[in-house]
């Protein structure tokens, strides 16, 4: 499918200077891609992207740089669609697998076999549902494995006054 529309990422203010890196998820993995892959986590709410920032924490909200991105991306697969999960081959119940605890325990997450697999049939990112404590069936995030500030893959952050540090020269 194709998916345009604004979606919207919170994260450290650290890193507002690049706002397209996947280099924290690449360092760490993260639920739909191991250690090693990048990918640009973002939600369809702000609310969402709260959530998913503060893992846990939802009224200790720490600082936070919010931003919206604009989106027009072929090649993204719905996996909020319960009937598309059969099609392609997916469990519900891996979607929502404790991959952390899997991942301490020497254990492959069942979701990074099924980003690997999806990547491997040509497709950019995924819609899931957000498994972030205290989210519900509207919270619903965007992952991007393949984006870029150009068609067919277009994910830009929107900056139209250029308000976002250029370096991270102020972090020094």
């Amino acid at each position: 499918m194709r998916l345009v529309r604004a979606v919207y990422r919170a994260h450290h203010p650290r890193w507002s200077f690049d706002p397209h890196s996947g280099a924290g998820a690449a360092r760490f993995g993260g639920r739909f891609n191991p250690v090693g892959m990048a990918a640009l986590y973002t939600s369809l709410r702000l609310e969402t992207a709260w959530l998913e920032a503060q893992q846990g924490f939802p009224f200790k909200g720490q600082p936070m740089t919010m931003r919206a991105y604009e989106v027009d991306c072929d090649g993204v697969v719905d996996l909020t669609d319960p009937a598309a999960l059969p099609e392609l081959g997916v469990a519900h119940d891996h979607l929502g697998c404790p991959w952390e605890v899997l991942v301490m325990r020497a254990i492959r997450p069942p979701t990074w076999q099924l980003a690997e697999r999806l990547i491997g049939g040509g497709h950019a990112g995924a819609l899931v549902r957000s498994y972030a404590p205290g989210a519900t069936a509207d919270d619903v995030n965007a992952v991007f494995w393949h984006w870029s500030d150009a068609l067919p893959h277009l994910v830009r952050v929107v900056d139209h006054h250029r308000r976002l540090p250029r370096d991270d020269r102020s972090w020094q």
